[in-house]
């Protein structure tokens, strides 16, 4: 049976990929068992535990205030992690790897829909530059070692993830995640930053596994056959976004919330729409099946049910 190593297990990406993952047998390390910037304990295990298939899904991950005040870690955490597992699996001999990386690496003013080959033709958005510097150098990590070696490393570019497990502290999560939270716990007025104008696309993590699994299982030929053989790498998306006035009222509707939305102006918008290109995807065959409101109704039910956990978090 396929020995499949799936990094970062413990997070809300990898245990989507290892409630996908099937058929196969699953390896797994927590970060206490297996440093992952330690290159030398990687580079053990590598040729220890006789991996077939990799999933790179770990990563230190974080929002924009997380981003601004430790640049240095993202950076330097996440280049360690991807070039010690990458360059590990390839000195063990390992063919097929996928790259997780994030729809940030793309140009802060890029053409929308965002296709592939906009990467590294602009500026980043400054507020997390250093962790999409970071998936850039995964890619192109990915590219290389397929240019030098001939193997069969790929990556996938997903856009703005929620579901289980998501990260619900309010001053390091996601919008998703942040909102529900502060819907949950709302009195008659609930504050939320900006026009509400903002374009935005929001996948569910399972079909982001999904579609994952569904690249991993293209033959190599058909695969490339989406971009230049130079080029590893394809995005992950629904094809469709919501202005976050139309987020923050379907997530009033999926949480009971029966307040005033108020929109502060003063606040800032941020980019005015970031969605992807699926098109090369969706021509190899695959589509995201589950739809916000769903989606958000899952996420919430989930939050719900561990809010325990988050307790001890500030609640804004």
């Amino acid at each position: 049976m396929k020995r499949v190593f799936v990094a970062g297990h413990g997070g809300m990406v990898g245990r989507a990929l290892v409630r996908r993952l099937t058929g196969v047998e699953l390896v797994t390390r927590p970060r206490a068992a297996l440093d992952l910037t330690d290159s030398a304990a990687v580079a053990r295990f590598f040729k220890d535990a006789a991996i077939d298939e990799v999933y790179l899904a770990a990563a230190k991950v974080g929002g924009i205030e997380a981003n601004s005040r430790f640049p240095a870690d993202f950076i330097y955490e996440n280049m360690m992690i991807e070039a010690n597992v990458i360059h590990g699996a390839h000195l063990a001999g390992v063919q097929k790897l996928l790259f997780l990386g994030s729809s940030c690496i793309y140009p802060r003013d890029a053409t929308q829909p965002i296709r592939e080959e906009a990467l590294l033709t602009g500026p980043l958005e400054p507020s997390n530059a250093p962790y999409a510097v970071a998936k850039i150098a995964g890619i192109k990590l990915c590219e290389s070692y397929n240019r030098q070696y001939g193997h069969d490393y790929r990556a996938v570019m997903p856009t703005n993830l929620y579901g289980p497990y998501d990260n619900f502290h309010l001053e390091n999560s996601h919008v998703i995640p942040a909102l529900l939270r502060r819907f949950h716990a709302a009195g008659e007025e609930m504050v939320i930053w900006g026009s509400g104008q903002p374009r935005r696309e929001f996948l569910h993590v399972d079909d982001m596994a999904a579609a994952c699994v569904f690249v991993m299982g293209l033959p190599a030929k058909v695969f490339q056959a989406g971009g230049s053989p130079d080029c590893a790498h394809i995005n992950i998306g629904t094809g469709a976004d919501t202005t976050i006035r139309g987020l923050a009222e379907m997530m009033a509707e999926v949480t009971g919330y029966r307040g005033r939305l108020v929109f502060d102006t003063s606040r800032p918008d941020g980019t005015p729409r970031k969605l992807l290109d699926v098109s090369k995807l969706s021509a190899l065959g695959w589509r995201a099946s589950i739809g916000l409101r769903e989606g958000l109704l899952q996420a919430y039910e989930w939050f719900v049910t561990h809010q325990d956990g988050f307790r001890g978090q500030k609640n804004g």
